[in-house]
């Protein structure tokens, strides 16, 4: 941005700014030391000084912004014009930032950029200007403004037509930094589609479908930001829970709602939302994993639990002093049917059972006394003392236990995947022979020795909302949330989808991803397969965003040939930018080593990009190998992906970006699996911001050699 006239006087003004954030900051620390002295008092100023203190942390975390920008842009509006909330505009001046600043009048000396008033700033263009004369853009160094960028709302601007983008230089110039391995919000480049997305009706489900580079992430996550703002008092009672393929993705965009003042947000993937249970993605070979996503699932764990509800074979016999009292096993049928049809939770109808059988025994134990003319008044025992001595009975806990036994989720698949009988008598006529056996596995020497796979953790959770609590004075209900953001959702199982579902407290989620990198067992053809495991409290709203900000026009073409081939329906997004030179092509010299062609592949790529974030992706089978190699010749091999070069599999590397990347084996990428391997490449191929090379010894696949 060249030097502005307004420089200095803008610069005062950011000054002031950053002086009543210190002074707001200064405020919430006094709140706070106020109630830290002492512990006395009563229970109520206890408890008062505790919420007091909740708050002045709260409010503290709220204005921390890190190396973040505090504002980031003005807006000038004209005299008696429309404003997008509806009001009249009267000639005032906004600033725009990351936190709501006001002076010690409270006056506002930034708004938030999630404020009505602030749409304009996200909307606004030459043919519809919303109010505005002025849209300014600021470029900071901390605390610093280093330039500004004006855009005038004129004849002359609507004459010229509008591009569909707004602020293109502070965008193109936030898309030209370097990767940091953390995703950095978009607040201050925020596009008019991604707009309507964050600022879109709370209820239901909104299905975000977007291309590689479209921002649908970012646009996720700032929606959550924009959802706590609007809602901030039911949304941070009830909760918001962001869920994504896995950690490394959830470090990658851990930083982005701290920067936009939210710190209460739960980050966490989908093997994680099952209290207790550390779970394997390994444990499972494919054909498991695949059986055990499949929506038939709900209704084989429902058949799991029936069957263990089950009447005596053999009449119940119970000693009482010298009673012998009796009840017939068509009598235990008869209690197991009509516990069926009145409980909807398994260990609840334990409970019930008990009661009728020791009421049917005090019943046999009245018609005994009643046989030699007398009544419980008269030498017997009343209901409450026989009931205690009874539920000690050996004969009766073991009948309690064939009948209907307590049981976690746990316990139920532990006994369910030992025992093939038990499978086959749950599967029938809904799981073949070769499903059924693939969900065998050895049943441990103890419940404690069982290890978990991800596969399993939507069937334990399945199995906890039918079972319900062991103990009915343990409340195990799991957590639900008001707002569920779920990130690369295209990839998810129906019985992960069913999990996330009940997680939901009112329906309300934002579904992010792309039907054109569905690279998992389940990829869905359309959005429809995934929103049939969703709630439908609310007819389902699907968008889509058309523009691509992370790959440039050169990568995306060459990425389209791969996509065209993979999903022929799906359309690749538009780039907003172009670096001028197009991706390599490497093959290895005859007789050279794919980990040889690759060092020289890396080597060549970070001289595009310098000290930039370079991703290596790999088949499976490359990446320890590969990591070796380059490490042996001395080049920077980092274990995170926040710098250096990092070694990634394919898999491991959706939703990330990188500066550079450098796809080796294209033809091992796709490997056998038809249209699932050309995505799994195509995804591969859009994660780089500047440069992209592929490397290879084996012949490439036929998308990427046929001719232009």
């Amino acid at each position: 941005m060249p030097s502005h006239p307004e420089l200095e006087s803008e610069q005062a003004y950011l000054d002031h700014a950053y002086a009543c954030l210190d002074t707001m900051r200064e405020s919430a620390r006094v709140l706070q030391q106020s109630v830290q002295t002492g512990a006395g008092g009563t229970h109520q100023a206890r408890f008062e000084r505790d919420v007091t203190y909740d708050r002045g942390s709260a409010r503290l975390a709220r204005l921390q912004l890190g190396t973040e920008s505090l504002c980031f842009g003005r807006i000038d509006r004209e005299d008696d014009a429309d404003t997008p909330d509806g009001s009249r505009s009267s000639g005032e001046r906004f600033y725009i930032g990351r936190l709501p600043i006001s002076d010690s009048e409270q006056n506002p000396v930034i708004v938030d950029w999630r404020a009505p008033v602030a749409e304009a700033f996200y909307r606004a263009t030459g043919r519809n200007p919303l109010g505005l004369t002025r849209r300014r853009h600021s470029a900071t160094e901390g605390a610093r403004l280093v330039g500004i960028d004006d855009e005038v709302f004129s004849i002359d601007t609507l004459e010229a037509g509008d591009s569909g983008l707004v602020g293109t230089g502070a965008l193109l110039a936030a898309l030209g930094r370097s990767r940091s391995g953390h995703m950095r919000d978009i607040v201050a480049t925020i596009q008019i589609e991604q707009d309507e997305i964050i600022r879109a009706d709370q209820h239901g489900v909104l299905v975000v479908q977007g291309g590689p580079g479209t921002g649908k992430t970012a646009v996720a996550l700032h929606r959550a930001s924009y959802l706590l703002y609007t809602h901030r008092f039911p949304l941070e009672r009830q909760g918001v829970l962001v869920v994504g393929p896995n950690r490394l993705f959830m470090r990658y965009i851990s930083r982005v709602l701290p920067a936009l003042g939210e710190t209460e947000v739960e980050l966490s993937s989908v093997k994680e939302l099952f209290p207790g249970v550390v779970a394997s993605a390994r444990l499972d070979p494919p054909a498991t994993v695949l059986v055990k996503g499949d929506v038939r699932m709900a209704k084989f764990v429902r058949r799991a639990i029936a069957t263990r509800q089950r009447p005596l074979r053999d009449d119940l016999t119970v000693g009482f002093g010298l009673v012998e009292l009796r009840v017939k096993a068509e009598e235990t049928a008869e209690f197991v049917e009509s516990l069926k049809r009145q409980h909807r939770q398994h260990n609840a109808g334990r409970r019930h059972l008990t009661t009728l059988l020791i009421d049917r025994l005090f019943a046999r134990y009245r018609e005994a006394l009643a046989r030699v003319g007398k009544t419980p008044d008269e030498g017997g025992v009343q209901h409450d003392a026989f009931t205690n001595i009874v539920r000690r009975d050996e004969g009766l806990k073991l009948a309690l236990e064939r009948m209907w036994p307590l049981l976690s989720p746990q316990m139920l698949l532990r006994d369910l995947f030992g025992a093939p009988t038990l499978i086959k008598v749950a599967g029938r006529d809904l799981l073949n022979e070769q499903e059924q056996r693939a969900m065998v596995r050895d049943r441990g020497s103890s419940l404690e020795s069982v290890r978990w796979s991800v596969a399993d953790v939507p069937l334990l959770d399945e199995a906890s909302t039918l079972l319900g609590p062991v103990d009915p004075a343990v409340h195990e209900e799991h957590r639900t949330f008001g707002h569920i953001v779920i990130d690369e959702a295209q990839d998810l199982s129906p019985m992960q989808l069913r999990l996330l579902s009940r997680r939901s407290l009112s329906g309300s989620m934002t579904i992010v991803g792309d039907i054109g990198q569905a690279t998992g067992m389940w990829a869905p053809k359309s959005w429809d397969e995934v929103i049939a495991h969703l709630p439908h409290k609310r007819p389902a709203r699907i968008v889509q965003l058309s523009v691509g900000y992370r790959t440039p026009t050169e990568i995306m073409n060459l990425a389209g040939r791969v996509l065209a081939e993979a999903a022929p329906d799906l359309k690749i997004p538009s780039s907003v930018r172009s670096v001028g030179y197009d991706p390599a092509i490497l093959a290895g010299e005859p007789g050279e080593s794919i980990e040889a062609a690759t060092v020289r592949a890396v080597r060549g790529i970070m001289g595009i990009v310098g000290e930039g974030t370079v991703g290596v992706l790999c088949p499976d089978a490359l990446v320890d190998p590969m990591h070796a190699a380059l490490v042996a010749v001395g080049l920077p091999v980092e274990a995170s992906v926040e710098r250096g070069i990092s070694v990634l599999a394919v898999r491991a590397a959706k939703g990330l970006e990188f500066d550079a990347v450098v796809v080796v084996e294209p033809a091992a990428v796709v490997g056998d699996d038809g249209s699932q391997g050309l995505r799994r490449l195509y995804v591969a191929m859009t994660r780089p911001t500047k440069a992209l090379t592929l490397v290879h010894t084996q012949p490439l696949p036929a998308c990427l050699t046929a001719a232009d």
